[in-house]
């Protein structure tokens, strides 16, 4: 078995960060056992620090979380670096770091360029913390 065809059976953090020209959060699941917590902070710059607020969290059941890694493919997405594409003069960037199954680490970032079905994950982000 290729190990980006095993699926995610655990974790113990997700963070994944967004920037723009005019933002910058930064997203965070965190496995606390049969439920997770997710939150969303927000940042502050006060005399040149950079500040972490968090803006709202709630919490879900870490099965469902898994679901939606595994929907998602997350686990293919370690590695990837999407290049900001040419004739593009804004956009978002992000970095995603995750430790599944046990201290396994994904890594991926890009600038306006996204692994497959990364919009379906923030969405789903941005939904549970909506309630």
């Amino acid at each position: 078995m290729l190990f980006f065809k095993k699926p995610v059976e655990s974790f113990e953090i997700i963070t994944l960060r967004l920037s723009g020209m005019r933002f910058f959060c930064e997203y965070e699941i965190v496995c606390k056992g049969e439920t997770s917590e997710i939150s969303r902070y927000d940042f502050k710059f006060h005399d040149g620090e950079r500040e972490r607020i968090l803006d709202t969290s709630v919490t879900r059941d870490t099965s469902e979380i898994l679901r939606v890694l595994n929907k998602c493919g997350v686990i293919g997405w370690n590695g990837f670096h999407g290049a900001h594409p040419r004739g593009v003069l804004d956009g978002t960037m992000f970095n995603f770091d995750a430790a599944v199954n046990g201290g396994v680490r994904i890594r991926a970032d890009g600038s306006q360029n996204f692994p497959h079905h990364f919009r379906d994950f923030r969405q789903y982000i941005e939904d549970q913390l909506r309630g």
